[in-house]
C-alpha cells in the first residue's frame, strides 16, 4: 500500500505538470503574435482546457480505454458515457500498483486537450472563435480519444506482431494536433500581409520574453508529460526518462540555433526556442529506450529539421504563426521513427511498424479534420473579414483589450 501512495503521489505530481504546460502553451502562442490577438488566443486555451476535462469525462475516456473485447479488430469501440471507477480501481489490483484509477483519469485527461491547443497556434489571428470551438468540441471529444484507442487502449496498433511503439505521444499526441493544424492552416488561407510577391515576410510577435517564458514552461511541463508516461515512481525508468528529455531538449535548441545562423546569419532566438520544442517532441515517442547520446542525437536531428521544416512551410505558402507544425507534427513524426532507429527497439521490423502507425494517424487526422473545417468553412465560415483582422480580432470578438493602458493601432 505504502508503494500504490508513492506512486500515485508522483502521478499526481506529473498531472499537475502537464496542466501547467497549457500556462505554456498559451504563453508561446501569445507572445509569438501581435498584441491586439492576444485576448483571442488566450481565451481558445481557456476553452480548450476548461471543455477538453468535461469531454474527456463524459465520452473520452471510455472511447480512448474501451476494453477491446477478445477477437475484435482494434478498430473502435465504447464503454459507455460517463465515468465510473471499477471495484479494486483505488488499490494496488489496478494497472500494477502504479496508480488509481481517478489519478489515471485524470492525466490522460490533461493530455487530451493537448492536440487542440496545437492547432490554435497554427491558426491564431485569422480564424473564427466559435467555428474553432465547434472543431474543438469534435476533434478533442471524439478524433483524440479515437485515434488513442489505436495504441495506448490496447487497439489494432497494439496487437501487431511486433506492436507500434509511442510511449509518451510524439504521434498521438503531436502528430495528432500537427496533422489538424496542418489541415487548417492550408484551408484558412496566410495572415494579410505574410506573402507578399510570393515572398514570406516576418510578423513579429509582440512579446518575446513571455514566448521565452512559455517554452521555459513547456520544457518544466515535459518532465511530467514524459515522466509521467512511465505510469509509476520506477526510480529507474523516471530518472532515466527525465535525462533523456532533458538532454533532447538541449540538443534541440543548440542545433537549430547553429544551423539556423549558418542559413540565415543572425542569432534567431524563436528559432533556438521552437528547437528545444523540437528536441522535446522527437525524444517523447521513445524517452525510456533511449541512452543520453542516443537522446542528444535525436533531439539534435530534430533541431535541424525544424529549421528546413519552417522554411518549407513558409515555401509552400503556408502560414503558421507559431512554428506548430514543424514543431509538432514533422518533429513529431521524426521521433516515432527514432524508435525504430534509436534505443531498445531498434530493428527493421520495429521501423515498419512505426511506419505503419505514422500513416495510419496521418489518414484519420487529415480526413477526420478536414471533415470538420470544410464542413465549418462551407456551412459558417471559418475566416474572419478583413477589417477584423486588420484591426484585431480582440476588439470584434470579445469587446476588450489585453493591454487597455498601452493599446497600439496595428496593422
Amino acid at each position: 500500500m505504502e508503494l500504490l501512495t508513492i506512486n500515485n503521489v508522483w502521478m499526481m505530481i506529473c498531472t499537475a505538470l502537464v496542466f501547467f504546460m497549457h500556462l505554456g502553451f498559451a504563453f508561446l502562442e501569445i507572445g509569438l503574435t501581435r498584441q491586439k490577438n492576444t485576448i483571442n488566443i488566450l481565451f481558445k486555451n481557456i476553452f480548450i482546457i476548461t471543455v477538453g476535462l468535461l469531454l474527456y469525462c463524459l465520452v473520452g475516456f471510455n472511447l480512448m480505454y474501451p476494453g477491446f473485447a477478445e477477437g475484435s479488430s482494434g478498430f473502435f469501440s465504447f464503454a459507455g458515457f460517463g465515468i465510473t471507477a471499477p471495484e479494486g480501481g483505488m488499490t494496488a489490483a489496478y494497472a500494477d500498483g502504479g496508480y488509481t484509477w481517478w489519478t489515471d483519469f485524470l492525466f490522460q485527461g490533461m493530455f487530451a486537450a493537448t492536440a487542440a491547443t496545437i492547432v490554435s497556434g497554427a491558426v491564431a489571428e485569422r480564424m473564427k472563435i466559435v467555428p474553432f470551438m465547434i472543431f474543438v468540441i469534435i476533434y478533442v471529444g471524439f478524433i483524440y480519444p479515437w485515434a488513442g484507442s489505436w495504441k495506448w487502449g490496447g487497439g489494432f496498433l497494439d496487437m501487431r506482431e511486433t506492436p507500434f511503439y509511442d510511449f509518451a505521444g510524439s504521434t498521438l499526441v503531436h502528430s495528432v494536433g500537427g496533422w489538424a493544424a496542418l489541415v487548417a492552416v492550408w484551408l484558412l488561407g496566410s495572415r494579410i500581409g505574410k506573402f507578399k510577391d510570393g515572398k514570406p515576410m516576418a510578423i513579429p510577435g509582440h512579446n518575446i520574453p513571455i514566448a521565452t517564458a512559455g517554452v521555459l514552461i513547456l520544457w518544466l511541463g515535459w518532465f511530467g508529460f514524459n515522466g509521467g508516461s512511465v505510469l509509476s515512481a520506477d526510480p529507474e525508468l523516471t530518472s532515466l526518462t527525465l535525462v533523456t528529455t532533458c538532454l533532447a531538449a538541449a540538443a534541440g535548441g543548440v542545433v537549430s540555433f547553429i544551423v539556423s545562423t549558418a542559413m540565415y546569419k543572425n542569432l534567431d532566438l524563436t528559432m533556438y526556442l521552437n528547437g528545444i520544442l523540437g528536441g522535446l517532441v522527437s525524444i517523447t515517442a521513445g524517452a525510456d529506450q533511449m541512452s543520453p547520446t542516443d537522446a542528444i542525437l535525436i533531439g539534435g536531428i530534430g533541431g535541424a529539421i525544424i529549421v528546413f521544416a519552417v522554411a518549407l512551410v513558409d515555401k509552400i505558402k503556408l502560414d503558421d504563426p507559431v512554428g506548430a507544425i514543424a514543431v509538432h507534427l514533422v518533429c513529431g513524426i521524426w521521433g516515432t521513427l527514432a524508435v525504430g532507429i534509436f534505443g531498445n527497439l531498434a530493428g527493421v521490423d520495429q521501423l515498419i511498424s512505426q511506419f505503419v502507425g505514422v500513416a495510419s494517424y496521418a489518414i484519420l487526422c487529415i480526413a477526420s479534420s478536414f471533415i470538420i473545417l470544410f464542413t465549418l468553412k462551407k456551412t459558417v465560415g471559418i475566416r474572419v473579414s478583413e477589417k477584423e483582422e486588420l484591426e484585431g480580432l480582440d476588439g470584434y470578438e470579445h469587446g476588450m483589450d489585453a493591454y487597455p493602458d498601452f493599446r497600439m493601432n496595428e496593422h
